[in-house]
């Protein structure tokens, strides 16, 4: 008998579409949930582990199926310390951490951290945010915020919004457009702008903060990284701070951002950001730069929820690893926290359009929306722009494909 076979790759993205795959191909619906748990595969990787620690997790996910890579010295324990590249199936993962459990030599801790990596990616990524008269609905569908500057020398539109009423005007017609929360800025943060002091940067942003409280339900960012006008702000009624320093500017020694956050429960969006561009790993230094804000901010009494973490496209970073931390933004999703991304405009977009930063800023918005729409694709929950009516329309479409 001539037998005719098909095979094809599949593209899913995760669990309930692996389900879905199974359903329609009629599989008992027992075996379902087992079976697509093992089509789950998890990439991780583990710091810092003694040779003996990385070769007994080396031969514990190797009996279970799974692999792990170490440092060709781990053997014969030629090096203190190694990485560890973890690859395998949720099902041989929640076993590894069973039998690290019982091990010595620090590796209890290490489960409880691969645990906590992967129940942050496989969980369902909701969060309730409670600000000052309500709640941001985050992971259901992208916020946008609108972006207002209110200073004669921002990269994108500077002088445009300087005065009061035009800020307060433009703000409304963000929030007219669509916009979920509006960002109000007092100080540039372009490579090379003046730094400006609290005092100016409060006679910009009170006034046109108090305006729009009093024409808009729309929730109020204050972007900001001195606590003194990130307090000022608050008591005149914006609900969301926005630190570029992540609660870690060099000025503020006794993280005093983070304590107000605490202080009036309010959300803050904790960006990256160093000065120059070395890193010795990108992505994990910025994990760690993550971390130690999550830390300073709880050790300040505030809340993990209120934490919303933004990756800083375009600060202390080439253009090249703009695109790298943009391409592997996911990885962030294992600190557990929703995600905001800023790529409005920026000099990231000319580059890959024509290779400097000459590409007129009007002419960056297809850009941009490429880029937002990858940003959702690899997690973010809020995006920052200038365009809101361009840019929601990229949302709407991006999310009716990635939040199914």
């Amino acid at each position: 008998m001539n037998m005719t076979y098909r095979v094809r790759a599949l593209s899913l993205s995760g669990g309930p579409s692996l389900r879905k795959e199974m359903a329609a191909l009629g599989v008992s619906h027992q075996a379902i949930p087992h079976m697509a748990d093992k089509g789950q595969f998890f990439l991780l990787r583990a710091e810092g582990l003694s040779p003996v620690a990385a070769n007994i997790l080396k031969q514990d996910m190797l009996s279970r199926g799974g692999e792990a890579a170490v440092h060709a010295g781990v053997i014969v324990h030629q090096v203190e310390k190694s990485g560890v590249l973890l690859m395998g199936t949720l099902p041989q993962y929640t076993a590894l951490i069973e039998k690290l459990k019982q091990q010595q030599f620090g590796l209890p801790r290490l489960a409880e951290e691969i645990q906590t990596v992967l129940k942050n990616q496989v969980m369902l990524r909701e969060w309730q945010v409670p600000y000052s008269g309500g709640c941001l609905e985050l992971g259901k569908r992208t916020l946008v915020m609108g972006i207002v500057n209110v200073t004669p020398d921002s990269f994108s539109d500077g002088g445009d919004f300087f005065d009061v009423e035009r800020a307060i005007q433009h703000g409304l017609e963000l929030a007219a457009a669509g916009a979920d929360i509006l960002d109000i800025g007092g100080e540039s943060t372009r490579p090379g702008a003046a730094l400006v002091t609290a005092e100016e940067e409060l006679a910009r942003v009170l006034p046109v903060i108090q305006g729009l409280r009093g024409k808009t339900t729309v929730p109020i960012s204050i972007d900001t990284y001195k606590p003194e006008v990130a307090r000022a702000a608050l008591l005149a009624g914006a609900h969301i701070l926005n630190d570029v320093w992540g609660m870690q500017w060099e000025g503020d020694s006794q993280h005093e951002m983070a304590a107000v956050a605490s202080e009036f429960a309010a959300p803050i969006v904790v960006m990256h950001n160093q000065t120059g561009t070395d890193y010795q790993d990108i992505m994990g230094d910025m994990i760690d730069f993550f971390q130690r804000s999550i830390d300073i901010g709880l050790n300040q009494g505030m809340k993990r929820e209120q934490i919303i973490l933004d990756p800083g496209i375009g600060f202390g970073k080439t253009p090249e690893q703009n695109l790298e931390v943009l391409a592997r933004m996911k990885e962030l999703t294992a600190l557990g926290c929703p995600l905001l991304l800023g790529v409005s405009r920026k000099s990231m977009i000319s580059y890959c359009l024509t290779g400097d930063n000459t590409a007129p800023i009007q002419e960056r918005i297809f850009g941009t929306a490429a880029a937002v729409t990858l940003g959702i694709q690899n997690g973010a929950d809020i995006i920052r722009v200038h365009d809101v009516t361009e840019m929601l329309q990229a949302v709407k479409v991006t999310d009716k494909i990635v939040r199914k």
